[in-house]
């Protein structure tokens, strides 16, 4: 029992070199802390995740209080963009993607226009009271309102 064949030998030192690459990597991201947002000057102070994924989705162009709502996304391929779908629509890209597709197809809809990052969309939500948007929690600031706080 005192030997090894060079296959176990050969397995052996995979698994060691397998286990050694698993420590070595560094640990996921945590998940960013999403909020949405509306301008400070909008009358809006709350939203549910139900009523942002239909005015994400293209599915309500209302907010609750019947003002136009228009929504506004960070730029495709970005990874707040992603979470932000993922957790408050259930949609992946691709799922995503698809949508869109079939909305745009059957003039039901168009995708909402899109800016580069966090604080790009808190300075157009804060021009415009008929806008929301989603953000980093870390961009925050008084010119916007967060609404719901992405779970």
């Amino acid at each position: 029992m005192g030997q090894l064949t060079p296959l176990r030998r050969r397995a052996t030192l995979t698994l060691v070199m397998l286990l050694a690459g698993l420590a070595a990597a560094p640990a996921p991201a945590a998940a960013s802390e999403l909020v949405v947002i509306v301008s400070a000057r909008s009358p809006v102070t709350a939203l549910r995740p139900d009523q942002v994924a239909a005015i994400f989705l293209g599915q309500s162009v209302r907010f609750p209080d019947g003002a136009e709502a228009i929504p506004l996304d960070q730029r495709l391929g970005a990874p707040l963009r992603d979470e932000f779908y993922l957790r408050v629509t259930s949609k992946t890209p691709p799922l995503l993607k698809a949508w869109w597709s079939k909305m745009v197809f059957t003039g039901r809809g168009q995708p909402p226009a899109e800016v580069a990052d966090s604080a790009a969309v808190r300075r157009r939500v804060a021009d415009n009271p008929g806008l929301v948007g989603y953000i980093d929690r870390s961009a925050l600031d008084a010119s916007v309102r967060p609404v719901l706080v992405v779970q």
